[in-house]
């Protein structure tokens, strides 16, 4: 009887090992800081009255360089017959000062659940980013580099879509998504009785990768309310198409987004084609360099037709180990602040050029640790 039970006993735990080995949840997270300086910024926040301020130089401690910094719950649970539950936790903070990111929610970065089954795909429910931030990711020479990368030029705005739904499936080398939110935007935004319309997202995207080489395609939609009181809304349109190639130690990147967004009686707000090009290359093991171009051709804005603005970037990368480097990062634009902040356009990172000045230098050098 006492063997009957031992064997019983073993026969438990290992079967509970094996669950656990299969399903759980994961810590994660990013932490990244650095040192910078930048040139040519307005001495007046835009909120406040005459700005631009006189140009002013800058140093300062900054949040995020190459990533943002993060800390998340990641979980899944099999189900059998190759189903499984999964969930995402996100919450994003600056490093610097230790506040919370994204307007101050505590999972601002993603928050979704869902289920998984192999062969058929994901389906999730929650915050979650668009299907063009997911498509160009491979494709944008820095990764959405939190510093240096004018990555809400490129995606808007509205790349994290709040009520959304979504499904990626990935069949060998092709992966295909497509998202619906029912209401994007700010606290409140959308989900209103008998607007249906209002502050909607949706978009679709196909990328494939094969070997060397691998492409995208993608569009997305936000359809923001325009006047409020009778949720009449307007839209911002994007169609993104990317490629990239890998020779050896370095790889090869570069894309166009056409865009236009209009206002609820269809004037056109923005119209804008946006492109860039990249090089990364690993010098060693524990080196790697990225060189990129970004150039917006502005059509119209609110009827009038800017200078266009242009950004170069540089970074050198230094492994450490697998989960800490030391980087410097570089940038320097023209017609506008870093990563395309203007007063006409926008305020996303917050670099906006001072008085009588239509450029840009800023350098920063900064540590980030993986768990």
């Amino acid at each position: 009887m006492k063997w009957t039970c031992f064997a019983v006993a073993v026969t438990y735990s290992a079967l509970s090992g094996l669950a656990q080995a299969q399903s759980g949840v994961t810590l994660y997270g990013v932490v990244d800081t650095n040192i910078e300086y930048v040139n040519h910024l307005s001495a007046v926040q835009p909120t406040q009255p005459g700005f631009p301020g006189p140009a002013q130089s800058r140093v300062a401690m900054m949040s995020g360089g190459l990533s943002g910094s993060r800390w998340g719950l990641r979980g899944t649970e099999e189900l059998g017959s190759g189903a499984r539950a999964v969930f995402v936790l996100e919450s994003g903070f600056a490093l610097d000062d230790g506040r919370q990111g994204q307007g101050g929610r505590l999972f601002g970065r993603q928050a979704f659940v869902g289920l998984q089954k192999d062969g058929i795909g994901r389906l999730t429910f929650g915050r979650q980013y668009s299907t063009l931030f997911d498509a160009m990711a491979d494709y944008s020479p820095a990764r959405y580099g939190t510093q240096y990368e004018p990555a809400v030029a490129q995606l808007g705005p509205g790349y994290r879509s709040d009520n959304a739904v979504k499904y990626v499936g990935k069949f060998g080398g092709l992966t295909a998504n497509a998202y619906w939110s029912f209401g994007n935007g700010a606290t409140g935004a959308g989900e209103v009785p008998g607007q249906f319309r209002r502050d909607t997202a949706y978009g679709a995207a196909l990328s494939y990768s094969e070997g060397p080489f691998g492409m995208a395609l993608a569009y997305d939609q936000y359809n923001p309310t325009r006047v409020t009181a009778t949720g009449a809304t307007g839209d911002a349109k994007k169609v993104a198409v990317a490629a990239n190639y890998a020779a050896g130690r370095a790889k090869i990147m570069g894309g166009y987004r056409w865009g236009r967004s209009r206002s609820a009686n269809d004037t056109t707000l923005l119209r804008d084609d946006y492109y860039w090009a990249g090089v990364s290359y690993d010098m060693t093991p524990t080196l790697g360099l990225t060189l990129a171009y970004y150039y917006e051709d502005i059509k119209s804005l609110a009827g009038e037709n800017p200078k266009n603005p242009w950004q170069v970037s540089f970074i050198a990368d230094y492994n450490l180990s697998k989960r800490t480097d030391l980087y410097l990062s570089t940038a320097y634009a023209k017609n506008s602040g870093l990563n395309f902040d203007t007063s006409a356009i926008s305020f996303a990172n917050g670099y906006f050029p001072g008085q009588g000045k239509n450029d840009m230098f800023g350098v920063a050098i900064g540590m980030r640790h993986r768990f």
